[in-house]
C-alpha cells in the first residue's frame, strides 16, 4: 500500500492557502509565540512593529524570557552629573532615559 501526504501551508491571520507561507516567532513579555504567514502578511506585521522594533534593542536571548536590566551605572558616575556636563557642553542628552555611550565616554575622557 502507498501512501501520498499532501501539506498545505495556510496564512494564519487571512486564513488563505499559500505555497510561500514560513514560520515566524515572536516573543513578548516572556511568552513566545509562531506564526505561519504569506509573504504579505509578514509586510503587514513588521510595518506594524516597525515603531517598536526601531526604537527597541536587539538580544542575544532566544528564550523569549525578558531580561532584567540593572539599575547601577557601570562605573561612570552621577547620570545628572554627566546630563548636565554633556548639556554644558554641546551634546544632546534627554533628560531622562539612557545615555548615550559615546557621551559617557566623552564624559570620562575629559579627565
Amino acid at each position: 500500500m502507498a501512501q501520498k501526504i499532501i501539506t498545505i501551508y495556510t496564512d494564519d491571520l487571512t486564513g488563505e492557502e499559500s505555497s510561500e507561507a514560513a514560520t515566524h516567532v515572536l516573543a513578548l513579555d516572556g511568552k513566545t509565540y509562531e506564526i505561519d504567514l504569506a509573504p504579505a502578511s509578514y509586510e503587514k506585521l513588521m510595518k506594524a512593529l516597525a515603531p517598536f522594533t526601531e526604537a527597541g534593542r536587539k538580544t542575544s536571548s532566544r528564550t523569549g524570557k525578558p531580561r532584567k536590566v540593572a539599575a547601577t551605572s557601570s562605573g561612570s558616575g552621577d547620570t545628572a552629573a554627566i546630563r548636565a556636563w554633556a548639556k554644558k557642553n554641546g551634546y544632546e542628552v534627554n533628560d531622562r532615559g539612557r545615555v548615550p555611550a559615546s557621551v559617557k565616554e566623552a564624559y570620562e575622557a575629559r579627565k
